[in-house]
């Protein structure tokens, strides 16, 4: 295979979402979960994965994620690649204000000492819609 044809399937199998979330962001990340019912037939569902982002790795079309959430007291970790197929979406909670770019420390931080302050974000202002002109009054 050529060049060519390699960046012409990674340009194809690329989402087009534009994921704007880095290290100390909340996000939900739905994944597709295939399964097979009793009589055998293949189903899926989609199941949320919800923690804070504690890295993001790679360029293109093999970037990843790490996203690490407490379940049950237990801290659980989970390796997400951003473009894969089994990805449904990827929506982002919270961004948290922090000053590295892996925050692998988080492991060893519990209760209330592993809180992320939130970073306040400027959204994209909407234009207000101008002020109509005033009537001119009939009766004058």
């Amino acid at each position: 295979m050529s060049k060519l044809n390699i960046e012409a399937i990674h340009q194809e199998s690329k989402k087009k979402d534009a994921f704007d979330f880095r290290a100390g962001d909340t996000v939900t990340v739905n994944v597709k979960i295939m399964e097979k019912t009793a009589d055998g037939k293949p189903k899926s569902r989609i199941q949320p994965f919800k923690g804070v982002v504690i890295q993001r790795k790679g360029t293109g079309i093999s970037s990843s994620v790490t996203v690490r959430k407490i379940s049950n007291g237990i801290g659980v970790e989970r390796i997400f690649q951003i473009h894969s197929p089994l990805i449904d979406s990827i929506a982002i909670d919270s961004h948290g204000k922090v000053r590295q770019a892996r925050i692998f420390y988080m492991r060893n931080l519990r209760g209330k000492a592993a809180r992320i302050k939130e970073r306040r974000v400027n959204a994209p202002t909407v234009a207000a819609p101008e002020a109509a002109a005033p009537k001119a009054d009939p009766a004058s």
